[in-house]
């Protein structure tokens, strides 16, 4: 796939089918990255990564904490033990991305948003200006996309640009 795409944008969340996403589309999109005349860049391959915000990825209240509940003190530190924790998986998450790029000889630039992802991914799009978002599919069944949603459903009615749904192999 060729063109003139200038800005394509692939959602990773360190799933396996995320990364099979993102092989993909190194492999089947290309993008000039520089003009052969005036040697400006012309477009660039995006890897964004959404983290969910601290309260959410923490699943739990301290405050109600069942051996004695918690403190203003012990508050602050829960949350930033799990930012800090987000933080580490992020980057792992990343490295992990640009690795994929690298032994490809991909040149990619990264971003890293924090709320819901299915909200971010298309305000992304969105504010990029991307002219293509290319995301897995992790295939729940009914009743996990029934209570989880389907973040690449979302995406595929919601963002204001041609989407691919790259499924997994099984």
């Amino acid at each position: 796939m060729t063109g003139k795409l200038k800005c394509v944008i692939v959602s990773v969340d360190g799933s396996e089918e995320s990364m099979n996403a993102l092989n993909w589309a190194l492999d089947n999109i290309k993008i000039k990255p520089h003009d052969p005349d005036s040697g400006e860049p012309q477009g660039s391959f995006v890897i964004l990564h959404v983290q969910s915000p601290p309260s959410i990825a923490a699943g739990l209240n301290p405050a109600a904490i069942p051996f004695g509940g918690s403190s203003d003190i012990e508050v602050p530190a829960f949350n930033a033990a799990i930012e800090a924790h987000q933080k580490r998986i992020t980057q792992a998450i990343l490295n992990h991305a640009t690795e994929i790029c690298a032994s490809k000889n991909a040149n990619v630039k990264t971003q890293v948003l924090i709320g819901d992802p299915k909200e971010k991914i298309c305000d992304a799009v969105e504010e990029m200006h991307a002219d293509l978002l290319v995301m897995g599919s992790r295939a729940f069944g009914p009743i996990k996309r029934m209570f989880l949603g389907s973040v690449s459903n979302y995406c595929s009615n919601h963002a204001q640009c041609p989407v691919i749904i790259v499924k997994g192999t099984s």
